[in-house]
C-alpha cells in the first residue's frame, strides 16, 4: 500500500513536468530569411543572403530554450553572380570543402531581460562559442491551424577567426572587405503535425 502511494505521489510530481515540455517549432524556410552585412570599402554596407537553411526551435514557457540551424554555403546570394561566385571560391567559403554553416546552441541565458543562445557555430571548418540574443513572437494558429512563431536574432562575428582572411588594402586605407560581419536572422517556425 506504501509503495502505491509512493508511486502516485512521484506519478503526481511528474506529471506538470510532461504537460510542461518544451515544443518544437521547424523552420519555415518560405517565410523566413538568413541575412548578413558587411561594411565594403569603409564607405558602404552591403547585404547578403543565404537561399538553403533548416534548423529547429524549442520554445518552453513562452521563451526559446535552444536552437539549431544548418546553412548550406553554396546558395550564398548578394545579387551579383560574379561575386557569389567568389564568395564560394577558396577565397572565402570554399563552399566544396565547408558545405555547411551550423549553430547549435548548448544553453538559453537571460541578459537584461533578453534570452541569449549560446552555442557552437561552425564555419569554414572552425567551431567558436557565439552569443546570439533572440526574440521570440508568438506563438499563434495560422490559417491552415498550425501552431506558428516568429523569431529574430541578431550577431556579429569576426569572419577572420574562422579563416575567411581574403582581402585588399585601399591606396586610401581600409579595406575592401571589413572583418566584422553582421547576422540577422527573421524566422517563422511551424510546430510539425499541430493542427
Amino acid at each position: 500500500m506504501k509503495s502505491a502511494i509512493l508511486f502516485s505521489a512521484l506519478l503526481a510530481l511528474a506529471a506538470p513536468r510532461l504537460v510542461l515540455a518544451a515544443d518544437t517549432y521547424k523552420i519555415d524556410s518560405a517565410h523566413s530569411t538568413v541575412g548578413f552585412s558587411v561594411t565594403h570599402m569603409v564607405i558602404n554596407t552591403l547585404q547578403g543572403k543565404f537561399k538553403e537553411f533548416e534548423g529547429t526551435v524549442d520554445v518552453d514557457n513562452n521563451a526559446v530554450q535552444a536552437a539549431q540551424g544548418t546553412i548550406q554555403a553554396k546558395s550564398i546570394d548578394t545579387g551579383i553572380d560574379r561575386r557569389d561566385g567568389h564568395l564560394r571560391s577558396p577565397d572565402f567559403f570554399d563552399a566544396t570543402q565547408y558545405p555547411t554553416i551550423t549553430f547549435k546552441s548548448k544553453r538559453a541565458e537571460k541578459k537584461d531581460g533578453e534570452t541569449v543562445l549560446i552555442g557552437d557555430f561552425t564555419m569554414h571548418g572552425v567551431t567558436k562559442e557565439l552569443a546570439l540574443p533572440v526574440t521570440l513572437k508568438g506563438p499563434i494558429k495560422d490559417p491552415w491551424g498550425n501552431s506558428r512563431i516568429g523569431m529574430q536574432a541578431k550577431a556579429k562575428l569576426n569572419r577572420r577567426d574562422y579563416g575567411l582572411k581574403y582581402n585588399q588594402a585601399l591606396e586610401t586605407g581600409g579595406l575592401v572587405v571589413a572583418d566584422e560581419i553582421e547576422i540577422e536572422i527573421n524566422a517563422e517556425a511551424v510546430k510539425p503535425g499541430a493542427k
